[in-house]
């Protein structure tokens, strides 16, 4: 087995198909655990879970060995199914294909954390539409270079 030392922290964005308000605060607490036990099936660390009604942040540390396409895309397919199957909303839930992935780095962390643990608030005064804008901006990338989200335009 090789050896290795590596701390990779990535912030995961995705978001509930077609801007749907589906993930009710009456069961989010079990959906957030529901994919930190996704991701530790997958021997990888959640730092942060958070999010609103229509989308997910996660911090999480990526050990070498994972894609991080790989990751999401697991995540993504099993919540869907736990939640379909949970029958914890009205209509077939289904993330969009799209997802939003960055770096962090140990000296951001804490800051990064404490934004994912204070999205309830942060969502009383801003839109994901506004969040997305102003975090890609911040990054200086264009929002609008690819359709990562089917509300862009």
């Amino acid at each position: 087995m090789e050896k290795y030392f590596s701390t990779i922290y990535v912030e995961l964005i995705f978001a509930v198909q077609s801007k749907d308000c589906l993930i009710a605060a009456h069961w989010k607490d079990e959906l957030y655990k529901y994919m930190c036990g996704v991701v530790r099936a997958k021997n990888q660390k959640v730092y942060a879970i958070g999010g609103a009604a229509d989308h997910v942040h996660m911090i999480v540390s990526i050990k070498p060995n994972i894609v991080v396409a790989d990751l999401v895309r697991v995540i993504k397919a099993n919540t869907s199914k736990w939640i379909n199957e949970g029958k914890f909303t009205h209509k077939k839930f289904s993330w969009q294909k799209g997802y939003l992935a960055f770096s962090s780095c140990k000296y951001s962390i804490d800051k990064d954390i404490a934004a994912i643990q204070a999205q309830e608030d942060y969502h009383k005064k801003y839109t994901f539409q506004q969040e997305y804008l102003q975090k890609t901006r911040n990054l200086n990338l264009n929002p609008y270079q690819k359709q990562i989200f089917d509300w862009l335009s």
